[in-house]
């Protein structure tokens, strides 16, 4: 009776109650929107990542602490014989789609043709790995991103950043649209060309000389683990241009062949880290654990991180999202509390001379009290349960409306999405929240009727 009688009550002003519903409504929408859009967003940023550096690297112990800003020394010896271990436990069979060797250096470019020249930082792939680890596409998004991609048939081959191309007076040569050629003033940077070098500091592994190039191609030169300087050619495959200005400047892409050629010449291959891209995310932890016991087992002087670990911006993204929701969380709450509140207060001055009549017939405060706050319960799950309609309508027709938007670290604008079929535990706390601050509003006026005299009450008749 009570339920049937508080149903009754909260429309008996239909206009005040279905502007609160809306209000409540609304602000529960506009906090699952946001929720939707954080997650997509998450979970784009999470693809990228995996994408082109897996869930997993294996690093020589130190190196991540100390070894960053020289990664030639700080290489794996005997890193097939690592490769082949992880392949061949059962375990992490299970668990892991690809296993990859990479190569990471720095040093300084220069296009011959002009004299241009910059330093950049690069990745060496086996390319068929590469290829594989950009399949990676657990959240069902992975097609709409862009990744870079190098050739197998040729080793010679990489992959610029769009500001590197500029950088080398490219732009002419690879036919970049929007990419602005270098000042005739610019100064001369005869004293470093690198094609100036004694020959015989790189006649050791010079590359045999090939016909004219189909494509342009720039010279690489780096010191060797051992100290040595030593020089290659890179032949431009594509252009690539990344997200943030500072990687697109010096971003370059290669074969690991070509990589540990320039980083190693003549000593032992090494390699920087093995890469390890899981199946699922939410294996990490136990992919991790079994790596350590492997090496610990077969005394491999090796450490294990994990993508969050090595890109730190990604942790720094999805708590400036969770700090944004709980901020708009917040807000939308206080604007709940004051809505539910006035209307409650306003619903008890119309309706003493009833309260007084229902209290005259026999019935305790608590009753009275128990009664409003269920008003303002029922006021809460409708306008909470109205709010995920509205929110899941608004999530079909962004998802289907075609938007796009350039994520943070990309280039390349993607189709705009909101992930709340993702989302059921928020949905779920944001519902109950509402509910229960929709309750608590109503507490204040429900005490004020409880307390009301009878005999006041029905003086007010």
């Amino acid at each position: 009776m009570m339920f049937k009688i508080a149903l009754r009550s909260i429309f008996r002003n239909l206009r005040r109650s279905l502007i609160t519903l809306l209000a409540i409504a609304v602000g529960l929408a506009a906090m699952l929107i946001f929720a939707g859009y954080a997650l997509y967003d998450g979970l784009v940023l999470q693809t990228t990542v995996v994408q082109r550096g897996g869930h997993l690297t294996v690093y020589r112990k130190g190196y991540f602490d100390f070894g960053s800003g020289d990664p030639a020394i700080w290489g794996i010896g005997d890193y097939a014989r690592v490769v082949r271990l992880i392949a061949a436990d059962p375990a992490l069979r299970r668990l892991t789609a690809v296993v990859t060797p990479v190569q990471f250096l720095g040093g300084i470019a220069e296009n011959a043709a002009n004299g241009g020249s910059r330093t950049f930082f690069a990745t060496g792939f086996v390319p068929a790995d590469q290829n594989r680890l950009a399949q990676w596409d657990a959240y069902g998004i992975g097609q709409a991103l862009e990744s870079t991609s190098l050739r197998g048939d040729d080793p010679a081959r990489g992959v610029i950043g769009f500001g590197f191309a500029r950088y080398l007076g490219l732009c002419e040569a690879l036919h970049l649209a929007g990419c602005p050629k270098p000042p005739k003033t610019a100064p001369s940077r005869a004293d470093t060309n690198v094609a100036a070098l004694p020959a015989q500091d790189f006649s050791a592994v010079a590359e045999p000389p090939r016909a004219a190039p189909r494509a342009p191609s720039i010279n690489l030169m780096a010191a060797t683990a051992g100290g040595a300087p030593n020089i290659v050619s890179l032949t431009i495959d594509r252009v690539e241009k990344q997200g943030a200005q500072e990687m697109d400047d010096g971003y370059v892409v290669m074969n690991l062949a070509l990589a540990q050629q320039l980083v190693y010449g003549r000593g032992e291959r090494r390699v920087t880290g093995i890469v390890l891209q899981l199946h699922k995310t939410e294996d990490i932890a136990a992919a991790r654990t079994r790596l350590e016991q492997l090496f610990a087992a077969h005394r491999l002087d090796l450490e294990v991180r994990d993508f969050e670990e090595i890109n730190a911006f990604y942790g720094q993204t999805l708590g400036f999202f969770d700090s944004m929701f709980s901020f708009i969380a917040v807000l939308i709450g206080i604007v709940v509390l004051f809505t539910v509140s006035n209307t409650m207060g306003m619903t008890v001055m119309e309706r003493i001379d009833e309260i007084g009549t229902t209290r005259a017939l026999g019935a305790r405060r608590g009753r009275i009290r128990s009664q409003f706050l269920l008003e303002g319960a029922l006021l809460g799950l409708l306008g909470a349960t109205l709010g995920i309609g509205l929110a899941f309508a608004a999530a079909f027709a962004i998802n289907h409306a075609g938007l796009t938007w350039t994520p943070p670290g990309d280039a390349h604008p993607i189709p705009l999405k909101l992930y709340l079929s993702g989302a059921g535990g928020t949905i779920a706390a944001a519902w109950l929240v509402l509910v229960v601050v929709a309750t608590l509003a109503a507490l204040l006026p429900a005490n004020r009727a409880a307390k009301l005299p009878i005999v006041e009450a029905l003086r007010h008749v």
